[in-house]
């Protein structure tokens, strides 16, 4: 088990904390995992078993917890003297209006309890229960498995030369981490393929009441199988009209990519103004949290290295606790502006740098930048080819490296 110290390190000063903390992030991104090892840890300080209750709703042992109701007398049961009581509710988001209860819960025990709240849609924290909850809860995204926690998990040797077929693996079918568990590329597909159709099905479909499923599927399938794009809205409505006898509206289009956000199927990432300094409205670029959730639908299209690295490169930096947009140059775009404790890094990524024409293009996007912050080149070669103060690295090297 590869304990995921990062996220653990931003949780724990929260442990005894009456804030609700509230884990979020895609379906089998191991949510469950960060709940067990933050039991653990707690155990590890004198905590008894009695004191921590942990209920697993997609679990059939608690199918007759339905409502807030339901939830409530079961608690109730449970909590039978004035000692701290640790709350874990995983995937809660099947108890209809649970908000209501889990915020009562200060009022009824005061400090004698610490709640952990897990979720597989975004939507968590919007609504009646941002209200409800206001300034009494810290929230937490978890991301798929990182390419340097595959490494740890897997025990391989962190050298480059060595770890190409890992990296391919990784590049094709994402970091999900129960996948690394299985046998053989048909097992990982069937699961993955498991994976999605619970997304789009319960935290989709079911949440927010799609009735025309069809075209959902539609939508769903060209984005993942295109990832790291510039979209607008009309751009997409055009493509449908085209491709789709039924065409799609606008209005109907924006909804489900923000359903699809929601269900952190793919991320949102703004395009920067870097002359103007200001957010473009109007095109977005979409990234997918896992790429092998876009694997099991891209039957008929050829692979787009240069795009999946792109879409790497993307979530490393948010997992690493960057603000991301895209930059919009006068002479092209500027892949990632990263932004952390008011410092900056700039990132262009590529397949491989195979002639000058492409040395140019990466390198030369820089031309117009004058400030001092770091500007990266990343791909796949194995050689430095930094220049003029601009650093290349190799992928691998950069996912490994300490940060």
């Amino acid at each position: 088990m590869v304990i995921r110290e990062k996220y653990l390190k931003k949780i724990r000063p929260f442990y005894d904390q009456d804030l609700i903390k509230v884990i979020t992030g895609i379906r089998r991104c191991g949510k469950s995992v960060i709940l067990n090892q933050i039991v653990a840890e707690i155990k590890k300080l004198g905590v008894l078993d009695d004191n921590i209750i942990y209920i697993n709703f997609e679990l059939s042992d608690y199918e007759n917890i339905k409502t807030f109701k339901d939830l409530d007398l079961y608690i109730k049961e449970r909590i039978i003297n004035e000692n701290k009581y640790y709350l874990f509710f995983d995937e809660i988001q099947y108890i209809e209006k649970w908000e209501k209860t889990v915020n009562s819960y200060k009022a009824k025990y005061g400090d004698n309890i610490s709640i952990f709240i897990t979720g597989s849609n975004s939507d968590l924290l919007s609504g009646e229960l941002a209200s409800l909850l206001s300034g009494r809860y810290v929230s937490f995204e978890i991301k798929p498995f990182t390419f340097k926690e595959v490494c740890e998990f897997k025990n391989y040797e962190l050298d480059k030369y060595q770890l190409e077929k890992p990296f391919d693996d990784y590049v094709k079918w994402g970091g999900l981490p129960q996948r690394f568990n299985l046998n053989n590329e048909d097992e990982v597909r069937t699961y993955l393929t498991d994976v999605y159709n619970s997304i789009v099905v319960k935290d989709i479909i079911n949440r927010f009441h799609i009735t025309d499923v069809d075209l959902l599927n539609r939508i769903v399938q060209y984005i993942v199988t295109t990832p790291s794009q510039t979209f607008s809205a009309e751009s997409l409505v055009k493509y449908f009209e085209v491709n789709d006898d039924r065409g799609i509206g606008k209005t109907t289009l924006y909804n489900y990519l923000e359903y699809m956000s929601k269900a952190y199927l793919i991320s949102k990432v703004d395009r920067y103004d870097v002359r103007g300094k200001r957010i473009l409205n109007g095109k977005y670029k979409y990234y997918l949290t896992d790429l092998g959730l876009g694997q099991i639908l891209n039957v008929t299209k050829k692979e787009q290295r240069g795009a999946y690295l792109e879409n790497i490169v993307y979530n490393e930096l948010v997992y690493r606790g960057y603000d991301v947009t895209v930059g919009n140059v006068d002479n092209g775009e500027i892949d990632f502006i990263a932004l952390k404790n008011g410092n900056k890094e700039y990132y262009q990524v590529c397949y491989y740098i195979v002639d000058e024409n492409v040395m140019n293009r990466e390198f030369g996007v820089y031309d117009n930048i004058k400030d001092n912050y770091p500007k990266y080149v990343i791909s796949m070669d194995k050689f430095d080819m930094s220049q003029n103060g601009i650093i290349h690295m190799n992928i691998i090297d950069w996912l490994l490296k300490n940060n």
